[in-house]
Parts: structure tokens; sequence; C-alpha cells
């Protein structure tokens, strides 16, 4: 797949240096609104499903899966998994296995936008199109 750098306008947000903020980028980068306004989202619902968890936040990928899909699907988005305990995997970060338009892949440990195919993030997680993907969120129809 392609890929092109994209911080999801963490840096027009003003913030400086690296994180784990990745669940944080891919939603901005797939849903065109601001970094900041899905941090501060996230950050909240976070605290208000899980309380208080210490040193975790979006910033460093302190969102658990079920908080991440609850707040996806309030916005239109649905989940649909590529694979399941024991089937191994089907479907990886390379062209012709995901669906074109806007998506946001899961894949080990890190979430990604990809936009017709084009993976948008601060790096290229294909790992050279081996990266399986378990399954990914799109907006619903």
């Amino acid at each position: 797949m392609q890929y092109t750098y994209d911080d999801g306008g963490r840096k027009a947000s003003g913030y400086k240096g690296s994180a784990g903020d990745c669940t944080v980028r891919a939603i901005a980068i797939a849903t065109g609104r601001s970094y900041q306004a899905i941090y501060l989202e996230l950050f909240f619902l976070n605290r208000k499903q899980h309380g208080k968890v210490r040193g975790k936040s979006p910033r460093d990928g302190g969102s658990r899966m079920a908080t991440i899909k609850k707040y996806l699907a309030g916005m239109g988005w649905e989940f649909v998994p590529t694979m399941s305990i024991g089937s191994g995997c089907k479907v990886h970060l390379r062209d012709g296995e995901l669906p074109n338009g806007t998506i946001i892949a899961r894949v080990s440990k890190h979430l990604v936008a990809i936009v017709d195919g084009v993976i948008h993030n601060t790096y290229d997680p294909s790992r050279d199109g081996t990266r399986c993907v378990y399954g990914y969120f799109q907006k619903s129809t």
C-alpha cells in the first residue's frame, strides 16, 4: 500500500514530540474532525466509562477498544471484523485486501487511517504488506 505522512492535525493543535496517540490521529484523519476535539472527547469518555486510570490518556493509548467502538458508533461508524479466534490472518495492510474509501484499520497495538487505499499515519505500519488486520471501522451505510 502507498503511505503518506499525516499526524492528523496533532502539530497544528499545539502538541510537540511523539506520543502513542494513534487512536486520536486515526479518528481525526478519517472523520476530518480536529485532533484536539477527538482528544478531549476520548479523554472524558474514557474517564466516564472507566474512572481514573493512572497514567493513561488518549496521548498514550489509554482508550480501551470498547470505548473506541462506542465512541465511533456514536458518530455512525461500525466495526467489521476480519478474523476470529483461531481463524488465522486473512486480511493484511496490502493493496486489494481492504475496501476502498475511508476506513480505520485495527492492527496489533495500533489503529491507522486508510483513505482510498493510502495509509495516512506518522510511519508506515504495513510491514511490507505482511501486517495482519484484525478488523476495520467504516462509516455505516
